[in-house]
C-alpha cells in the first residue's frame, strides 16, 4: 500500500479548512435554493470584483460540466471544437464534450501543451464548406495539463485570431489560479483584459470541495445560459453550499497563496530531484506539476510508496503534482524514497 501522501493529483488533497468551515456556516436555517440565496450573490459579487462588473457568473458542480455547458451553449451540433492534443476535453473528459455538444474535436499535437495561431489556420478551409464541420471554439487551457502557462500576448493572439474568423475562444481554467499565480498577474489582466469569451473556472483543485464557475466575459454570450445549465444537469438545488466555498476561497487572496504554495513546492521538487543521476525533468516547471524521466524498475519502486501517475511509458516519464496542503517534509520525505527507488 502506497503512503497516504499522495503526488498524483491536486485532487488527492483535502478541503482547504477556511472553505470547510464556509460551507459549515451556511449550514444553518432555510434559505432559498438554485442560487437565490446570499451566499451565492456574495460568490457572483467576489467574481465581478476579480473579472470586472459587466460578467456573468454561473455556478455548476465540476470541471467537466463547465465545459461541456458552457460550449454547447455557444455552439450548434455542426460545429467544431480545436484544441491541444493534450487538452482534458480530449483526453479526460470520456466523450462528453463530443456527446453533449454533438461538435467534433479537432486536436493540434503540442509538446508544450499550448496551440498557436499558425496551427488553428488550416482548419478554417472548412470554413463554408457545407460536407465538413463548422470550427467554432478555440479551447485552450491555463495552465496547460504540461503544466506550462500562457502568456497575456499569447493569449491576446488567440483571441484576436478568434474573433476575426468569428470564433470564440474558450478557457479551460481548471488550475487558473496556479497560471495566475506564476505570472504574478490578476485573473482581469490574464482573462478579461486578453479577449477570452467564455471561461471555466476552477476551485476543486486549489481547496475546494465541489464547484466550479462557468464565466461568460462576454455577457451577451450568457444570454439563457441558465437553461443550457440546467440541461446539463448542472444546477445545484443547495446552491449556498458551492456559493460559500467560493466566497472564502475569494477572500484576501486564499485563491492565490494555496496556488503559490503548490507551486513553490512543486519548484522545489523539481530543484532537488534535477541533479539524481537518471532522472530528468522534461518539461518546464511553472505550475504545480513535476514531469521527469526516470529508469522503469526505480518507477515500480517509488511507485510502491507513493501514489502517482505514469504520464509516458513509452518514456518513462512520470508526472508528481503538489497542492495547497505539501509541506516541505513531503517533499523532504518523497525526495529519500526516490533516492532510495534509484539504488
Amino acid at each position: 500500500m502506497p503512503d497516504l501522501k499522495s503526488f498524483a493529483s491536486d485532487n488527492n488533497a483535502p478541503v482547504h479548512e477556511a472553505i470547510f468551515k464556509a460551507m459549515q456556516d451556511a449550514n444553518i436555517g432555510d434559505t432559498i435554493a438554485y442560487g437565490d440565496d446570499l451566499f451565492t450573490f456574495e460568490a457572483e459579487q467576489k467574481f465581478k470584483d476579480l473579472f470586472g462588473q459587466d460578467i456573468k457568473v454561473f455556478f455548476v458542480f465540476n470541471g467537466t460540466g463547465a465545459n461541456v455547458s458552457g460550449i454547447a451553449h455557444l455552439t450548434h451540433s455542426y460545429h467544431s471544437i480545436v484544441c491541444a492534443q493534450t487538452a482534458h476535453i480530449h483526453n479526460d473528459e470520456c466523450g462528453a464534450p463530443e456527446k453533449f455538444t454533438g461538435c467534433k474535436v479537432l486536436t493540434i499535437p503540442s509538446e508544450d501543451g499550448k496551440i498557436r495561431t499558425s496551427e488553428i489556420k488550416p482548419f478554417l478551409h472548412s470554413v463554408g464548406f457545407q460536407h465538413h464541420s463548422q470550427p467554432k471554439v478555440i479551447s485552450i487551457t491555463q495552465a496547460t495539463e504540461l503544466g506550462t502557462v500562457y502568456t497575456p500576448q499569447e493569449i491576446s493572439e488567440l483571441a484576436r485570431f478568434a474573433h476575426q474568423h468569428e470564433l470564440f475562444l474558450h478557457m479551460d481554467g481548471a488550475r487558473i489560479a496556479n497560471a495566475a499565480a506564476h505570472l504574478g498577474l490578476s485573473f482581469s489582466e490574464m482573462v478579461s483584459d486578453t479577449g477570452v469569451d467564455l471561461l471555466s473556472f476552477g476551485g476543486t483543485k486549489n481547496g475546494i470541495m465541489l464547484g466550479e464557475a462557468v464565466v461568460f466575459l462576454n455577457t451577451e454570450l450568457a444570454k439563457a445560459y441558465e437553461y443550457t445549465r440546467k440541461q446539463s444537469m448542472q444546477l445545484a438545488s443547495k446552491m449556498r453550499y458551492i456559493g460559500a466555498q467560493f466566497n472564502a476561497l475569494l477572500t484576501n487572496d486564499l485563491w492565490l497563496k494555496n496556488a503559490r504554495h503548490a507551486n513553490e513546492m512543486a519548484a522545489m521538487l523539481a530543484e532537488k530531484v534535477a541533479a539524481f543521476p537518471g532522472v530528468k525533468i522534461t518539461r518546464p516547471v511553472q505550475t504545480n506539476a513535476v514531469f521527469a524521466a526516470m529508469p522503469p524498475e526505480a518507477i515500480e519502486k517509488l511507485k510502491r510508496r507513493y501514489f502517482f501517475y505514469v504520464w509516458n511509458e513509452q518514456k518513462h516519464e512520470v508526472r508528481w503534482m503538489t497542492a495547497f496542503n505539501t509541506t516541505e517534509q513531503d517533499i523532504e520525505n518523497f525526495v529519500k524514497a526516490l533516492i532510495e527507488s534509484l539504488d
